[in-house]
């Protein structure tokens, strides 16, 4: 049984920084991903990182404000976002993929199999 625990949510204005943490118990992983949830959408991928060989995945939507990274010694990944903006304010889920294929991004919710409890993030205009 993987378990994951995030933290890092809070308040924020537009234009500031967050930076999301999901620590991971158990065993190794093909990926790690961050989703979100806004009210009343569905859950939609945010960034992914592959394990082993450290290839990282965005939405269009946060590329080039977002940063998704890994510390393998911690089984920790993170997630850094900066310029955040109000329509990025949703529930931040972190999950866990077993397994993949190459050449087969993990940017679906199918391809996770663990996810932590979610962690609030509120950007303020």
């Amino acid at each position: 049984q993987v378990q994951l625990v995030e933290s890092g949510g809070g308040l924020v204005q537009a234009g500031g920084s967050l930076r999301l943490s999901c620590a991971a118990s158990g065993r190794t992983f093909y990926a790690m991903g961050w989703f979100r949830q806004a009210p009343g959408k569905e859950r939609e991928f945010v960034a992914a990182i592959n394990w082993s060989v450290g290839d990282t995945y965005y939405a269009g939507s946060v590329k080039g404000r977002f940063t998704i990274s890994r510390d393998n010694a911690k089984n920790t990944v993170y997630l850094q976002m900066n310029s955040l903006k109000p329509e990025d304010t949703a529930v931040y889920y972190c999950a866990t993929s077993r397994s993949g294929r190459v050449g087969v991004p993990p940017i679906r919710t199918y391809q996770y199999d663990y996810w932590g409890q979610g962690t609030q993030v509120t950007v303020s205009s």
